[in-house]
């Protein structure tokens, strides 16, 4: 029987960090105007956010009258030395050189050129030439699953390494002044952030693994396209700008335990037998909904609700954000269920193992 791949090593790099109640009174107190200031305020508080990250950072400069070939041409400016750092980071955790590596996938819906992140970082990093490439775009929030599911396949069917990155950066969207009430982009205002973090996946059966890592039993998904309408990004004259439906979590609560259920009836395991619960904070409500729908105790969802408090929302990376903290414990989990959700309305769910390293 084949071996799962494992991921052998995590790489984060994120850009300044700013508070939110500095963001708040430096910047969208005066963005937001008349009554709609009030509620925006209530929001921010209520986010569940305390610090995020921005490589454009409002207080220093405001970029919601920029055209979107303006944040474009910023975009890979600000993304390329972020994602740079994110894989070496994870190449040099992995023991592996860039030339070792078989394919290069990058995730991201913030930003697009050509030639792109995937081709300039292979580039600067120094891949091999046949080094194969893949763009995910547009998938949003859950990208980083479906990107481990096609980097795991690709581990199995060539036995080569491979290498994801997601990088986001959400601050370059941020939507111009306007008297009119649209909680939707308050919302979205006070959640998302922006980091990058890449992940090395290397065959299970390597003889020369000698680090510790996460094998990648199973990724699955679950679309509801009678809600398609409510999450959407769309590409507008002023960036790209968010669809965000207050009916988000009643369509995750009609779906949430069946998709768990019927991946972990898969491998012959129950919920009791995950101690590592990576849930994607799409912001408070969801990760109350997920926790009440699983039946889960508090506390296992805190990994989640401090990645939320210390990052924000960083859209694709943030699932990934929240696998490097529970790795990362004084006592990591044995089994790890990562959640993620975004446009379609789609859901998707990645079983992990933990592999020790060999005595």
């Amino acid at each position: 029987m084949t071996e799962s791949p494992v991921i052998a090593g995590l790489g984060v790099a994120t850009p300044p960090q700013t508070s939110q109640q500095e963001l708040w009174t430096g910047f969208f107190a005066q963005h937001f105007a008349g009554t709609t200031r009030a509620l925006a305020q209530r929001i921010f508080e209520n986010s569940g956010v305390t610090t995020r990250q921005a490589a454009v950072n409002p207080l220093l400069e405001d970029v919601s009258d920029w055209p979107t070939e303006r944040r474009m041409r910023r975009y890979l400016t600000e993304a390329l030395p972020l994602g740079k750092e994110a894989v070496g980071r994870a190449l040099t955790a992995a023991g592996l050189s860039a030339q070792d590596v078989g394919l290069f996938a990058v995730c991201s819906c913030t930003g697009y050129a050509t030639p792109g992140l995937d081709i300039l970082l292979a580039r600067d990093m120094g891949m091999a030439p046949d080094t194969q490439r893949l763009f995910v775009g547009h998938m949003g929030c859950y990208a980083a699953l479906p990107g481990l599911g096609v980097a795991s396949d690709f581990v199995v069917a060539r036995g080569r390494p491979a290498l994801l990155l997601c990088a986001e950066l959400t601050s370059l969207h941020i939507q111009p002044a306007s008297a009119r009430m649209d909680t939707q982009q308050i919302v979205s205002h006070a959640l998302f952030s922006d980091a990058a973090v890449a992940v090395v996946l290397r065959p299970g059966g390597d003889p020369v693994r000698d680090r510790p890592g996460y094998a990648v039993r199973d990724v699955v998904s679950a679309t509801d396209t009678s809600t398609a309408d409510h999450m959407t990004w769309e590409v507008t004259d002023q960036g790209f700008r968010m669809g965000l439906s207050p009916r988000v979590p009643q369509v995750l609560a009609v779906h949430v335990a069946a998709l768990v259920d019927d991946l972990l009836r898969r491998h012959g395991l129950a919920r009791s037998d995950i101690d590592g619960w990576a849930v994607h904070p799409g912001g408070p409500r969801i990760l109350t909904v997920v926790e009440r729908e699983l039946g889960l105790p508090a506390e296992a969802l805190a990994a989640s609700r401090a990645t939320l408090a210390e990052h924000g929302n960083c859209s694709s990376p943030t699932a990934l954000l929240i696998l490097d903290r529970l790795r990362s414990s004084r006592r990591p989990p044995r089994r790890v269920l990562l959640l993620a959700f975004g446009p379609g309305l789609t859901l998707y769910a990645a079983l992990l193992d933990r592999r020790a390293a060999p005595e």
